[in-house]
């Protein structure tokens, strides 16, 4: 687990959140077909940020992730010239009104606009996992000398297919259920080589179970114009699937010839699908491990799950509020779509934010 002689840290981290709110009751009320079900209750999202539908406000995936990127580097010791990569990890890729881009990719005009002219740049897309995968991508070149430093960004439009659901959903049992839950933000990270056990990444590993791929797809609407998300809730969160994740990193641990508790983890961030997620995730970690969880971080009661950038968005908001102490070691747990578990451990003492 920690053999190698060379390792990456987190060097800084930006965000962008919009500034306007959408609670789950107004979101909820937009359809007639929710009778009786309290939506907030069942997924603890009090509200959500939206992006503003106006066009001239400039406030979508691309201008989302831009303006994420100039944060981070406002918290960095480096420059956007600096920089030897940019990844970018958007599942919504809307840019210039509402268009949806696949090329040319994001990093590319992300990298021109920040002016990263020299640095390498791509596109990841692992659902929910996406800047997880490209932080896993960033330390493994880190690790191996193909790179000094590098950025990986995201910007989420999600919300998109929320408004889908509310046209068409009609019922609590929909596979669009759990587009209800969704929230827009952006999230930056710049990494670069750490010399300090202090501020390192200790370990970041994934999987993908790909038998369970069709148990939640994103996709144009099969019924009026948009992106929608179908989601199988019932399957996608049945104790199978809430298992991988310990599964996996027991398996990893044992490897190494250690445990969770040995781990010492202060913190745990699980993918901000929901409080009650959360809550089943952290009790099926706990049951496995046989060793109580670290305390839990959360933003989901305010942000909504935010897809890719939720694990540093939720970071983000602690550290600088105080609730999460520096010198800490933190555990990222992601779970999306694919389906994809696994495990990022981090000492983090002087990030950025």
């Amino acid at each position: 687990m920690r053999t190698t002689n060379r390792y990456s840290r987190l060097e800084a981290l930006g965000a962008h959140i919009p500034a306007a709110t959408l609670t789950t009751r107004e979101l909820t009320g937009r359809t007639d077909n929710l009778s009786g079900v309290d939506v907030e209750r069942i997924t603890g999202v009090v509200e959500r940020r939206v992006c503003d539908p106006d066009p001239a406000a400039g406030e979508d995936s691309f201008a989302m992730a831009l303006s994420a990127a100039r944060d981070c580097l406002a918290a960095s010791r480096y420059e956007a010239a600096d920089l030897d990569i940019v990844i970018s990890a958007s599942i919504t890729r809307f840019k210039d009104g509402g268009r949806f881009y696949f090329e040319p990719s994001f990093a590319a005009s992300l990298s021109r606009e920040l002016g990263s002219r020299s640095a390498i740049h791509f596109d990841v897309s692992n659902a929910c996992a996406g800047m997880l995968t490209g932080v896993y991508v960033l330390d493994r070149m880190i690790r191996s000398g193909a790179v000094r430093n590098g950025m990986v960004v995201s910007g989420e439009q999600a919300t998109r297919v929320a408004d889908t659901a509310a046209r068409e959903l009609t019922g609590s049992y929909d596979p669009q259920f759990a587009s209800l839950s969704v929230g827009d933000s952006a999230a930056a990270v710049i990494m670069d080589r750490s010399t300090d056990e202090a501020d390192r990444i200790h370990y970041i590993d994934l999987m993908t179970c790909s038998e369970y791929s069709h148990l939640c797809m994103g996709m144009p609407s099969d019924h009026t114009q948009g992106i929608a998300l179908y989601t199988d809730n019932k399957k996608m969160h049945n104790k199978e699937r809430l298992a991988l994740w310990p599964s996996f990193h027991g398996d990893l641990l044992a490897k190494a010839g250690r445990d969770f508790a040995s781990e010492e983890f202060d913190y745990i961030i699980q993918h901000q699908v929901g409080t009650r997620f959360i809550e089943y995730v952290n009790q099926m970690g706990e049951a496995a491990f046989g060793t109580p969880m670290p305390t839990s971080l959360a933003v989901v009661e305010r942000f909504g799950n935010t897809a890719t950038t939720s694990h540093f968005l939720t970071l983000r908001e602690h550290l600088a509020a105080g609730t999460a102490e520096r010198g800490s070691t933190f555990l990222l747990v992601p779970a999306a779509s694919g389906v994809v578990t696994g495990a990022l451990s981090a000492t983090i003492t002087n990030l950025g934010v």
